[in-house]
Formats: structure tokens, C-alpha cells, sequence
């Protein structure tokens, strides 16, 4: 990773010494990526540090194109212009839950094989596919040569992010002995039924049913293992809690509602700051407090460490709820259909 952040850096100067000079580093919308002003540099480092064929690579780029909506979608995430009542509707649905119960028995296998692997519960892994990508119907169109291209050299905010990501993605496929042409995801690139960045997918992607490839756009058992594993290494604590709802005295501590994602208190200290469980958990154990706006007003919650760990997969508090309480639907629908 140290020759990524070098390279990183090395882009980051490229863009500051062209802009003094006055001179464009974008394409216009439509338009391939071969003679951006920043390929060359990158071309050179793919060549001598991952040993890339430099003609390969130029073909690839000239494929590349620049997508505009790309940009804009980015630029707009629409999480930021909703509160919790409504990001809840779109993915805390009957409709959702009722294709998850679905896809759980036709993968079961799968899935329960992943629960006693990694120790993560069945009704989890399906609610972030759910979530996701509505149980693998919809991946994403762009492709991921396009997003990532386009992002890493005409979105300056984010472009040492998304250059390494472009970098995981040729070195996924060449080992996974795919086309980088024809790959298809999101708009930010990420990919397959779990919408794994290329990083991700390199870190945490799992063959999980030993064919010796690893396939999470197509193969839904690779998948199952593949979010298992990255809630596995992310923390998950098998049988453990994930949230609560919580009760405020009148004098509680406003400023205990602001802290990061990541536990930054033990439920004793929130207890102490006027903020307590409604459920019952160990005093010890580590938790935030956070504040919603639900449909029938506020909202306070307590969120543990597998609250934190769904946060991993997307940093944000509604989207880590929408997924636990998807989960908590699905398995007692799931419970009820099988008569359990």
C-alpha cells in the first residue's frame, strides 16, 4: 500500500502544477481517457510498479470514457437531503423483506455454512445484499473502468481515493483473469451483490465454493461468504447485540450525541450522561448515542460494536439501522414460513 500512497501523492502534484500553468487536466464528457494529461504519469507507474504491458493499458484507457453523470451523482449523494423517516421507507419495506426470505431459502446452504464460518447471522449477510443491490437484480450499469477512471482523474476531491481504487481493480483482474472492459457496477464503482470497492473485493472477497474463483458479480455463494468475511474481520461478535433504543433524562448530555461512529463510550458512561439502554446490555460494554428523526419525532439510540461494524461497510448511522432493522424483519418472516 506505501507504493500506492506515493503514487497518490505524486498525482496530487501532477494536478497542482498543472493548474498553476493554466492548463486543463479533464476530458470532455464522451471523450476516451488516453491523452488525459494525468495518464501518462499513471500508465508509468502501473508499468513499473504492478508490470502491466504498457499497450494493453493504453488500449484499455482508450476504451475509458469520462461519464458526466458519474460526476454529478457524486457531487449530490442523496443521503445528505434525508432524514431517517424517509431514508427508512425505501429500505425498511415489506417488499424487500419478502425477497430476502426468498433469496434465504434459495441460498441457504450458503448461508448457513457462512453463519458457522464467520459468525454472522444469516438475516445480516441478506440484509446488506438487500440493501445493497436488491438481492443481486441490480449491480449497477456502469462500467467500472468508466467510474473509476472518471473519478480518480476529473474528481479532484476524492482522486487519491478512487486512483487507488482504479489501481485494485487492473490488479483484481488480472488475477481473477477478467476483462476490465467489460465489468459493470455503481457509479462509484463498486461491484457485484455486495457492491465491494476493487479494495475491498481484494481484501476481503472469498472463494467460499471452492471452484478457485472468486465471483461476486455473478456467483451469490461467493458473495454470502464474501460479506461474511468482511464482517468477520471487521469486528462482528457472534450472539452479541447490535443496537437499543434509548431513553434521555431532561438534564442529559447533548454533547454525547456527537461523537464519531466508532464506540467512543461504555453504556455505564452513557447511563451517566443521562442516556440509557432500554434494552439490557453490559455495563462495560462500548456504545454511542445518537439522534434520529423518525416519523413520530426523535429518535434515540444506543449503538454497540456491530452497530459499528455495519457502519464499515457504508459510514452511516441511518444506513447501519435500515440494514438491522431489514435483518430483524427478514428473520421473523423467514421464522414464520418455515414454522419455526
Amino acid at each position: 500500500m506505501h507504493l500506492l500512497k506515493r503514487f497518490s501523492k505524486s498525482i496530487s502534484h501532477s494536478l497542482s502544477v498543472l493548474a498553476v500553468a493554466g492548463l486543463s487536466v479533464s476530458v470532455q464528457a464522451d471523450e476516451n481517457y488516453a491523452n488525459h494529461a494525468l495518464m501518462g504519469p499513471y500508465i508509468d507507474t502501473l508499468v513499473q510498479e504492478h508490470q502491466f504491458d504498457r499497450a494493453q493499458l493504453e488500449t484499455w484507457f482508450t476504451a475509458a470514457e469520462k461519464k458526466q453523470s458519474i460526476l454529478d451523482a457524486i457531487s449530490r449523494p442523496a443521503e445528505k437531503s434525508k432524514e431517517w423517516k424517509d431514508y427508512r421507507k425505501i429500505f425498511v419495506t415489506d417488499s424487500r423483506a419478502e425477497k430476502g426470505v426468498k433469496f434465504w431459502q434459495k441460498h441457504s446452504e450458503a448461508l448457513m455454512r457462512a453463519e458457522k464460518t464467520y459468525g454472522v447471522p444469516a438475516e445480516v449477510i441478506v440484509a446488506i445484499i438487500g440493501v445493497e443491490t436488491r438481492y443481486g437484480t441490480y449491480t449497477g450499469n456502469y462500467r467500472v473502468i468508466d467510474a473509476l477512471s472518471t473519478l480518480a482523474f476529473d474528481y479532484p476531491k476524492r482522486s487519491p481515493f478512487f486512483t487507488k481504487e482504479l489501481t485494485h481493480f487492473l490488479l483484481l483482474t488480472r488475477d481473477q483473469k477478467r476483462d476490465p472492459l467489460s465489468l459493470k457496477g455503481s457509479y462509484a464503482g463498486a461491484m457485484g451483490y455486495g457492491q465491494f470497492m476493487p479494495s475491498s473485493y481484494r481484501a476481503y472477497a472469498v472463494d467460499f465454493d471452492g471452484d478457485e474463483k472468486v465471483d461476486i458479480w455473478e456467483n451469490p455463494t461467493d458473495a454470502i461468504g464474501s460479506v461474511a468475511n468482511y464482517f468477520k474481520r471487521h469486528g462482528w461478535k457472534s450472539d452479541e447485540a447490535v443496537i437499543s433504543r434509548a431513553r434521555i433524562e431532561k438534564d442529559y448530555d447533548k454533547s454525547a450525541l456527537k461523537s464519531p461512529l466508532k464506540p467512543k463510550f461504555t453504556v455505564a458512561e452513557l447511563a451517566s450522561k443521562g442516556i440509557s439502554a432500554v434494552d439490557e446490555h453490559a455495563a462495560s460494554a462500548a456504545a454511542n448515542a445518537f439522534k434520529l428523526e423518525g416519523a413520530r419525532g426523535a429518535e434515540f439510540w444506543m449503538g454497540l460494536q456491530n452497530f459499528y461494524v455495519i457502519t464499515r461497510y457504508n459510514h452511516s448511522r441511518m444506513y447501519a439501522l435500515s440494514v438491522h432493522q431489514l435483518s430483524q424483519n427478514i428473520r421473523k418472516l423467514y421464522d414464520a414460513k418455515i414454522g419455526a
